[in-house]
């Protein structure tokens, strides 16, 4: 079942997009319950499906069997392939607080019902529970602070070093205090108005790169090759990070094919090939010893645009933007990729391990020249307390955050969207 979580289901303009309370009505509860019904039983009607496909798949292969025996490889392979698929896939959970609330998160963007899958509710719960870390360092000693009386300067002089203390960084966090400052000398601010002031302002850093862009979501077009690069420097999760993304392609109906360029680490291209079979991916790579980067980049263009493939991804090898070598091997790229392919939509994307905080914020300053970043991907936000570097980002790198992953399975990474994001982020009220 194809799943376009390309689709933009951004709040429209003219949305409070912060007013997330007044955004679902009085019965939002029984409305969540509706929505679980319906989940439920959609579950089960697939779930009657796949069994009666997988009874026909087994008839079919008895069949077979009866005249020749299926190649082991083969018919391991399947067996991994089907395992994988079946542990991906989302289950309904117990429909408690986190259910409820990512119901809700999702009917204030306008969706009905029948509009949102079972994997929308995974995800937001997911996301929200990467967030934790942040949210508890962040978000409890704000809600201390707010309490329940008027904002006062001295609240507002909290809100500076709680911010910062999340790596929202200098520009947000002062940004964000301009304009509460300016509401507080205008009137009297209640701790349920501040916090959603502080929404609004959160959403609207975040959003500014991306409206900026003139690409509200980033997703390939179709009747066009398509060219992702992946960059950044070791350990933040690159590799793992493409074949999340050749996943969201295939899911969303997109034909993909990835470029093995990383061939300095260690069991790099292996690493790509085992993501290439479990996404069903065609991997083209080169394991010579010193194989050249862009030479495997040539290769790969030649192959999609015989194929008429939709997207690229580019593994590129890890690198400290402090080695001008190799940051100048990345422009040796990305001039093959400009020459073999002028008519191509590509786009260079920073992945960040969310936990680097500020250290991130710098490897995105340095890598936009070299790289000519488009945007950022956010990983590892389940194990960081630095969420807030997103801010950073959108503000002084100017970068929009393109995409985001909370968790190490194949389905934890999803198209970045700023109301969904500031929702988990201040999700205890």
């Amino acid at each position: 079942m194809k799943d376009d979580l390309f689709k933009d289901e951004k709040i429209p303009s003219n949305t409070n997009q912060s007013d997330f309370s007044s955004s679902v009505n009085d019965d939002s509860l029984d409305w969540a319950k509706q929505a679980y019904l319906q989940l439920k039983q959609k579950q089960k009607d697939e779930k009657e499906i796949r069994e009666k496909e997988i009874l026909n798949k087994k008839n079919i292969e008895n069949n077979t069997k009866a005249d020749f025996k299926l190649n082991d490889s083969v018919e391991k392979k399947f067996q991994v392939n089907k395992i994988s698929k079946e542990e991906d896939e989302p289950l309904l959970g117990d429909f408690d607080e986190t259910f409820t609330w990512s119901a809700e998160v999702l009917a204030a963007q306008g969706k009905k019902i029948d509009q949102f899958s079972l994997d929308d509710i995974d995800w937001l719960s997911r996301l929200k529970q990467g967030l934790e870390k942040t949210r508890k360092g962040f978000v409890t000693d704000l809600l201390d602070k707010l309490g329940d009386d008027p904002l006062t300067p001295e609240v507002l002089d909290d809100l500076e070093t709680l911010l910062l203390r999340a790596d929202a960084g200098v520009l947000a966090t002062d940004q964000i205090l301009d304009s509460l400052r300016t509401k507080l000398n205008e009137e009297v601010v209640e701790a349920s108005e501040g916090l959603r002031f502080l929404k609004d302002q959160l959403v609207n850093i975040l959003e500014k790169p991306i409206k900026d862009s003139g690409v509200s979501l980033l997703s390939p077009k179709k009747g066009v090759l398509n060219i992702w690069m992946l960059v950044g420097v070791n350990g933040v999760g690159k590799t793992t990070t493409l074949g999340k993304l050749a996943s969201v392609a295939k899911r969303s109906g997109f034909s993909a094919m990835i470029a093995a360029a990383d061939t300095f680490r260690a069991a790099a291209v292996q690493q790509v090939k085992v993501w290439g079979e479990r996404t069903e991916v065609e991997v083209i790579a080169n394991e010579s010893k010193n194989a050249d980067p862009a030479a495997i980049v040539f290769d790969a263009i030649g192959a999609c645009e015989s194929k008429s493939i939709d997207l690229l991804l580019i593994d590129t090898a890890g690198r400290l933007q402090t080695k001008n070598n190799l940051m100048e091997e990345l422009k040796k790229i990305r001039k093959i990729i400009n020459k073999l392919s002028p008519k191509a939509n590509v786009e260079s994307l920073l992945v960040l391990d969310s936990s680097q905080g500020q250290n991130g914020l710098r490897q995105a300053l340095a890598f936009a020249d070299s790289a000519e970043l488009t945007g950022v991907i956010l990983t590892k936000l389940d194990g960081s307390s630095r969420g807030g570097v997103a801010m950073a980002v959108a503000s002084e790198a100017k970068l929009p955050v393109r995409f985001v992953g909370a968790g190490e399975k194949i389905r934890d990474l999803r198209p970045f969207n700023s109301f969904e994001f500031v929702e988990a982020l201040l999700a205890n009220r």
